[in-house]
């Protein structure tokens, strides 16, 4: 009976007096309101809050519900606070989310941009698992940046401009070093690693072809990676 009786209860709701009290609750809070409740629970847990995240973070002054009552999903509302859902994003989502990014940076993101933004961005990993690399992410983004040989042969030349101005073969430091003060943008040291599969050797091999393009050049090399007349 008990259940009954609630059923008939709900059924005994006019419409027009619930449409009424749902907008006089929405009025508490406007939306901005609630977004910006989303994005500083998103800074205090360094991501993007699911429900029972957010449900259970003492700073969020509003319940989940609220916000779905606002803008009808919690991931439309995650949208609308600039915060990608973390889970069932497409594809489109996450060329959108670059492309907004690399306005807003005006070059193409990086590895590093995705880190420095954990909360607002998707991870570098859910690049990574869905296009197969950050770089083909970006490309399907229409950022201009290298693949394959073409990546190859900028961090080739990267590497003979390097040699030229520090006297030797980089080493895996002075890549390093050299990236902090470039005034281009340079593949980063672990990029140029991987070229080469990661393999034991890989700088090794890096620096043998940086040594070939030198050579082409008619630049002397000697046998210990130093540049003569250095």
């Amino acid at each position: 009976m008990g259940k009954k009786r609630r059923l008939d209860a709900i059924a005994g709701i006019d419409p027009e007096e619930l449409a009424s009290f749902r907008t006089a609750i929405r009025r508490r809070y406007s939306d901005e309101q609630l977004l910006d409740e989303l994005r500083a629970s998103a800074e205090r847990l360094g991501r993007s809050p699911t429900m029972k995240e957010f449900a259970a973070d003492a700073g969020a002054n509003v319940h989940p519900q609220t916000v779905i009552e606002h803008f009808g999903t919690w991931n439309a509302a995650k949208r609308a606070a600039d915060l990608v859902p973390r889970r069932f994003v497409t594809r489109e989502e996450l060329v959108a989310v670059l492309r907004r990014l690399g306005d807003e940076l005006g070059r193409p993101p990086t590895a590093r941009d995705l880190d420095e933004r954990r909360g607002t961005m998707p991870s570098k990993s859910l690049y990574w698992h869905t296009f197969g690399s950050l770089s083909s992410a970006l490309a399907e983004a229409g950022f201009d940046v290298a693949v394959g040989e073409e990546r190859l042969e900028r961090a080739i030349a990267q590497g003979a401009a390097l040699a030229r101005r520090i006297g030797r073969l980089p080493r895996f430091a002075d890549w390093v070093e050299a990236r902090k003060t470039a005034t281009e943008p340079m593949l980063t040291e672990w990029q140029v690693y991987r070229l080469f599969e990661s393999g034991r050797g890989a700088w090794a091999a890096f620096q043998f072809l940086v040594r070939a393009r030198l050579r082409e050049a008619g630049v002397a090399v000697r046998a210990d990676g130093t540049i003569a007349g250095s």
